[in-house]
């Protein structure tokens, strides 16, 4: 139920909770239960999100005879499975290893890719990243060093779109107007131009780099080591040369480049090209929403960090694809790009988390009407959470939605020109258009244009 409370000054939202470093990293994996308040917790890596109907059908197997029966989709394309009985991890790594879905058990928390779910399917890329994202996986579950990697380093393979420069992954490549490639290591504001056959290997070398750096400050911080870019010491740009050097040293040609920027945006619900998008509400999959994912597609199914679903048709007419859409709609898939759902996510919550202070998902629901009547001019995300930590909140601009120690939520938002979190009343659904209104991002000053002195 949503409570009232009064305003009051909170810290920004944008200022996590630090992590602790006093232990290893308790990131969960498919060999590695979490211990939830619904079950122990399973997360299987799908690289680039794409799995073959096969694999879905074996995932959708392990969550009805393992688990709660639903497929839960994560901020990265991952699966999770929740509500596992306890001793199932050894039939669970058996089933995922029989569909490929675990081919190396050292490296199975770090194959952390995400990309560009449309590559190859709708002509907008400048190059299919699916060889790429084959590559790479390839070359992690290779690599000794790569074991070494946190569970939360995160890969991204753009295709020139751009609609991977907002999930702020440690190691990106993104596709070049000239045939190569650009690899960026954090936020860093510039890149190193590699070949295109080069990339996948030159993203590797990139992350060793990075583990080479995060062990020095480790020896030198008695112990405390860095699990993603953002949390080195070193500069970005640092990191870049010092990746540049270990590529020299593999034989990787490379020059120093600009980065260039993208807005990082989701595949609109409907048809795009040779495929269908649909949203999935707050990320959950019923057993039989996936059978229908499962039968409309054609060989495989491609998971977004957007927590959607993209699949390929090829071949399929176009009333084929209306009369599909139609039925996946049935099932309560999202596939109206006007959908308030596409604003909307919630981590976990009550019953399933026991540090949640709310059943955020229910009341989340509760709201989605005043949610696509509030129309407010931001048009950013809500992210309901049931504490501060925030699990799986979208990377960027945001109005976060938290549950608050004395009943009800704090709304603040995550966004140029808001430097500070309040807290509003919240009482009733039918407020939170009204809430809504008052929280619009006020566009940041304008900075005065750099003087050049190159161009004369």
């Amino acid at each position: 139920m949503l409570a009232a409370m009064s305003s009051a000054a909170l810290r920004p939202s944008s200022q996590a909770t630090a992590v602790s470093r006093d232990r290893g990293d308790a990131c969960p994996g498919t060999l590695r239960l979490h211990a939830a308040d619904d079950g122990a917790l399973a997360r299987v890596r799908i690289p680039g999100g794409v799995l073959t109907v096969r694999q879905a059908e074996v995932l959708a197997d392990a969550a009805q005879r393992l688990g709660d029966g639903d497929i839960h989709l994560t901020s990265r394309g991952n699966v999770q499975l929740r509500g596992l009985a306890d001793g199932c991890g050894a039939e669970l790594a058996a089933l995922l290893t029989g569909a490929g879905l675990l081919p190396s058990r050292g490296h199975e928390r770090v194959r952390n890719i995400v990309a560009s779910p449309l590559s190859g399917l709708d002509g907008r890329g400048l190059r299919d990243v699916r060889p790429w994202l084959s590559a790479l996986d390839d070359a992690l579950c290779a690599s000794e060093a790569a074991r070494a990697l946190s569970g939360r380093f995160l890969f991204a393979l753009d295709d020139g779109r751009g609609d991977m420069a907002g999930l702020e992954a440690d190691v990106t490549v993104r596709a070049a107007a000239d045939g190569g490639a650009r690899l960026a290591l954090g936020s860093a504001g510039q890149a190193l131009h590699v070949s295109a056959e080069d990339a996948p290997r030159a993203a590797l070398v990139a992350a060793e780099a990075f583990l080479a750096e995060a062990l020095l400050e480790a020896e030198r911080a008695s112990g405390t080591r860095a699990w993603r870019v953002a949390e080195l010491a070193l500069a970005d740009d640092e990191l870049t040369a010092a990746a540049g050097r270990r590529l020299t040293a593999e034989g990787i040609g490379h020059e120093r480049r600009a980065r260039e920027t993208g807005r990082t945006d989701g595949p609109p619900p409907g048809a795009a090209g040779d495929a269908l998008s649909v949203h999935v509400p707050l990320g959950r999959l019923t057993a039989s929403q996936w059978r229908e994912l499962t039968r409309t597609a054609t060989g495989e199914l491609r998971l977004t960090p957007w927590r959607g679903v993209v699949l390929p048709t090829p071949g399929t007419t176009a009333a084929g694809r209306t009369e599909a859409l139609a039925r996946l709609e049935a099932v309560g898939l999202v596939t109206d790009p006007a959908s308030p759902w596409l604003r909307v996510g919630a981590c976990i919550g009550r019953p399933g988390c026991a540090k949640s202070r709310a059943d955020v998902r229910a009341d989340a629901t509760a709201t989605l009407d005043a949610v696509g009547t509030a129309r407010h001019r931001s048009g950013l995300p809500l992210y309901w959470s049931g504490c501060e930590r925030r699990c799986g909140h979208p990377r960027g601009e945001r109005i976060d939605v938290v549950a608050a120690p004395q009943g009800g939520y704090r709304l603040s938002v995550v966004a140029p020109g808001h430097d500070e979190a309040r807290a509003v009343a919240l009482d009733a659904p039918s407020r939170l258009a009204a809430v809504l209104a008052t929280l619009t991002p006020r566009p940041p000053e304008p900075e005065p244009e750099p003087y050049d002195d190159r161009e004369q």
